[in-house]
């Protein structure tokens, strides 16, 4: 199909396209309340809880039962070590720091969901685990895509990809703490709903890393990464859209298309931004990862893992200031048998090219300067190795909130630095323990939030939103 040059906001004007109702966006769009940081966040979240003892904090002098079967690697960075199967993030260490100490109380998928989506280590009046509740607290990225300063982009200034949450245990539960809780639906992010649920016990990064969990088997996954399709039709002219009804049906067919991948919330207010989004090239261009350029598709990777995280860093380098990319869906992480295995010949590798791609990429664009990486999952594993009779062919780790590792990388972060440390069987922290308050406050601090921020309830009553201390050594001290 042809495509065809945006056309300017002076022939949308005059043909009335500002003043009309349910062109396809949502609230989100909205005008922010404080003042601008050229900052960004992204965060890289895996779900299901990646093993601390297997990836970042390994402890090769604990009991076999403890430490597992992989080994610790040198990096670049002198004296720092990760898992030896992820060896470009080991030669892309000196833009990272570890917090090694991060520690919260739950060990259930859900609950521990929610209290790292929302900053909240208190779960919210009227929770349910099994269902999102407008009592929920607010999603960090809806809370900081509402209160980031409007950058003037046309933009969304939260999104989620390359779907929602949804725990596969449960029958296909959506995950409770992504959305806006008690802010209300028009501040949820945006998501972008690109590899929808499916169903079944397929994970992985399909195409080539698809795996069954219970039979611990590679497996055919044709699945398609399926974006929105923002071009404009062949042939439409800025003459046709001066047709009011013309231009009502082109803007209703690409809502059409848009909202079969982007879930978005109800139709309101800077309808000029929604029009900005059907016809801005820089957002067609994110979208379309999966026909990147073949230096592109070759560095971050021809699968899931890659093409999230190719149109995170598009979507980034486009201006939205918050995005968060989730590589894995379903518990993707929740390694309760054939943890070694899965995670040595069909997690890591998509993941260590994957992400190890996304910082080069932001490196030599000169974006990592001003963009936060974050990556974190819901919990750690536990440290003790076990095998689920009648359920998985080898051992796993169980759920464990108690301690996991999370890596940053730019927005001023220190580079090449190990923040706290957990106790000799990576089970506990045993110095600087740091809560999901504290990750929380480091992103908003990021994104220049000042400490005083607060979003308004109807009544008028203020919701303050930092909870924690911003990490040192995390992002920007601005």
């Amino acid at each position: 199909m042809t495509t065809h040059p945006p056309l300017s906001r002076r022939t949308l004007l005059q043909a009335g396209a500002l003043g009309l109702a349910g062109t396809g966006l949502a609230d989100v769009l909205a005008a922010r309340k404080t003042a601008s940081a050229p900052r960004s966040v992204l965060v890289v979240f895996l779900s299901g809880g990646l093993s601390q003892l297997d990836s970042f904090d390994m402890k090769p002098e604990a009991p076999a039962r403890v430490r597992g079967e992989f080994r610790p690697v040198p990096t670049r960075v002198p004296g720092l070590q990760i898992c030896e199967h992820l060896p470009r993030l080991a030669n892309r260490a000196h833009h990272l720091t570890l917090l090694r100490s991060l520690t919260h109380w739950s060990n259930e998928h859900n609950e521990a969901h929610t209290i790292m989506l929302t900053g909240r280590s208190q779960l919210p009046p009227g929770y349910r685990a099994n269902r999102p509740q407008p009592s929920d607290w607010p999603a960090v990225t809806a809370v900081a895509g509402r209160m980031v300063a409007d950058r003037n982009n046309g933009l969304p200034s939260s999104v989620v990809l390359p779907q929602r949450l949804i725990n596969m245990n449960q029958g296909g539960v959506v995950t409770p703490g992504q959305f806006g809780g008690q802010m209300g639906p028009q501040f949820d992010p945006w998501f972008i709903e690109a590899s929808p649920y499916r169903g079944g016990d397929v994970k992985g990064s399909y195409p080539q890393f698809a795996y069954c969990r219970r039979t611990e088997s590679l497996v055919k996954d044709n699945s398609r990464f399926q974006a929105p399709v923002l071009r404009l039709p062949e042939g439409l002219t800025d003459r046709r859209l001066s047709r009011r009804a013309e231009l009502l049906s082109v803007i209703e067919g690409q809502r059409k298309s848009l909202e079969r991948h982007a879930t978005t919330a109800r139709l309101g207010r800077h309808r000029e931004a929604a029009i900005s989004l059907l016809t801005d090239p820089r957002v067609q261009d994110a979208f379309d990862v999966v026909n990147a350029p073949d230096r592109e598709a070759d560095r971050y990777g021809r699968h899931l893992f890659g093409w999230t995280l190719l149109m995170a860093r598009r979507l980034i380098g486009a201006g939205v200031p918050v995005v968060q990319a989730n590589l894995g869906n379903y518990n993707t992480w929740d390694l309760h048998g054939g943890i070694f295995r899965m995670s040595r010949d069909w997690l890591y590798p998509p993941a260590d090219q994957a992400i190890s791609a996304l910082l080069d990429d932001l490196s030599e664009s000169g974006l990592l300067e001003t963009t936060l990486v974050a990556i974190v999952g819901e919990f750690g594993r536990t440290p003790k190795i076990f095998k689920v009779p009648n359920a998985y062919v080898t051992p796993g780790r169980d759920h464990w909130g108690a301690v996991q590792t999370a890596v940053f990388a730019g927005a001023g972060t220190a580079t090449g630095h190990v923040i706290g440390a957990s106790d000799k069987l990576a089970a506990y922290p045993v110095s600087s323990p740091r809560r999901p308050e504290d990750l929380a406050a480091t992103i908003y601090r990021t994104l220049g939030l000042p400490a005083t921020t607060a979003w308004p309830d109807a009544d008028g009553r203020p919701h303050f939103i930092y909870h924690g201390r911003p990490i040192t050594g995390i992002g920007t001290n601005a």
